[in-house]
């Protein structure tokens, strides 16, 4: 007897599901532009969270950071980390990320759960010395705002900050990461 997927609806549905799901998640919000010129080799490298919009996968963490390294089959390698004061405990997440339409363009999926992938697009970013950048998902419900050191100058955090609301982010839900 021949077994097929249309055979068993759950199992069709939660692949119809996962395969919306993926193809979805990749997207960028209307009105947002990835930064063109990007250069990957100097975007390497720790990057400190400033600022975020709260998502369960990074609740009541502090001491946040992300360092991105090269992965031997071209994509990036994505290790993030963050403290748990409520379990007195460093959390790591590593993932993987590849380019969308081309490396030129601040425009990433990424994965931390097997073949999901979620968008990674940066919309804004210190072009000069790659010492900042904006950060968005799929939706306006994903932001951050990164660093090369734990703290950002006020002008530039205010700055990045109306950027955000300006592009209808909802700024004043963003959780300023304690580096202490």
């Amino acid at each position: 007897m021949k077994m097929t997927i249309a055979k068993f609806p759950r199992i069709r549905a939660f692949a119809a599901l996962a395969l919306l799901f993926a193809g979805c998640s990749v997207g960028i919000p209307d009105n947002i532009e990835p930064v063109g010129d990007f250069q990957l080799e100097r975007y390497l490298g720790t990057w400190y969270e400033i600022a975020r919009l709260d998502h369960s996968f990074e609740r009541g963490l502090s001491r946040v950071t992300a360092e991105y390294s090269m992965r031997g089959d071209g994509g990036v390698r994505v290790m993030n980390r963050g403290f748990s004061a409520k379990d007195d405990k460093w959390k790591d997440a590593e993932g993987k990320a590849y380019f969308v339409r081309g490396a030129d363009l601040g425009y990433l999926r990424v994965s931390f759960f097997g073949p999901f992938y979620g968008s990674y697009v940066i919309f804004e970013l210190d072009r000069e010395n790659y010492q900042y950048a904006l950060v968005c998902g799929p939706d306006r419900s994903y932001l951050w705002i990164l660093a090369r050191s734990p703290e950002l100058d006020e002008t530039i955090k205010e700055a990045l900050v109306a950027k955000a609301a300006a592009a209808g982010f909802d700024t004043g839900k963003l959780i300023f990461v304690d580096h202490d």
